[in-house]
């Protein structure tokens, strides 16, 4: 395989990644109390327990081709700067990894909210406590990594040489799921679909730009 075509597989396994995942996490999350039921994960009583499954089964199916959407990401980077394309590429794999683990107990997490009634109140408060402690945490810790992942992707590109016009620059993962926040909050109707999947509908974008930047520009033509 050529390494251009090397290239594209592994931007097109990065967009699955976020289809899956995305989709994954919509059935894990979506009711339509998704934005005024968020004490204590109240939310997820509305969420059918076959959702929690189906869910479950595909964000777990999605995430390790988020690896390779990042390997993709590097090696759209590295003709221009090679320390920057790595910098993206070792914070990519935290990132999905600290992620992986976060969504994977989100299934879990349903299900114990759901049970909540044959539970003593007491321990139910401790358990959600230590949820909060140990893996809600990741997600924000998530969130820090990707907008370290933003800066370098952002200098990496406007150094030049790299396989991306220079105006790709602006969309980095950050401003993007800036934008996505932006409209979710301003349209409700929307936001109650896209904030649950806030993540995944960032690199939607940032791998179909990527994606069209490849297949519209030959990268052995730097910008």
């Amino acid at each position: 395989m050529k390494e251009q075509q090397m290239i594209l597989f592994l931007g097109c396994l990065g967009l699955m990644a976020s289809i899956l995942v995305g989709l994954g996490e919509h059935y894990l999350h979506y009711s339509e109390h998704i934005l005024d039921q968020v004490v204590d994960f109240h939310f997820f009583i509305y969420v059918p327990k076959s959702h929690l499954q189906i869910g479950h089964i595909l964000v777990l199916s999605g995430l390790p081709f988020y690896f390779a959407g990042y390997l993709h990401i590097y090696y759209m980077l590295r003709p221009g700067n090679k320390l920057l394309a790595q910098a993206v590429l070792g914070l990519g794999f935290i990132a999905f990894a600290l992620g992986g683990v976060w969504i994977g107990s989100r299934a879990f997490l349903g299900s114990i909210v759901q049970h909540q009634d044959q539970i003593e109140t007491s321990a139910y408060k401790s358990i959600l406590g230590d949820y909060e402690t140990h893996l809600e945490v990741l997600v924000y810790i998530l969130r820090g990594v990707i907008g370290l992942v933003s800066i370098f992707f952002s200098m990496a590109i406007l150094k030049g040489n790299t396989a991306y016009k220079k105006w790709m620059a602006i969309f980095n993962p950050a401003i993007i799921l800036l934008l996505w926040i932006a409209v979710g909050f301003s349209i409700p109707a929307i936001g109650r679909h896209i904030l649950p999947v806030l993540m995944n509908v960032t690199h939607l974008v940032l791998f179909g730009l990527s994606l069209f930047q490849i297949i519209l520009y030959n990268p052995s033509h730097h910008d």
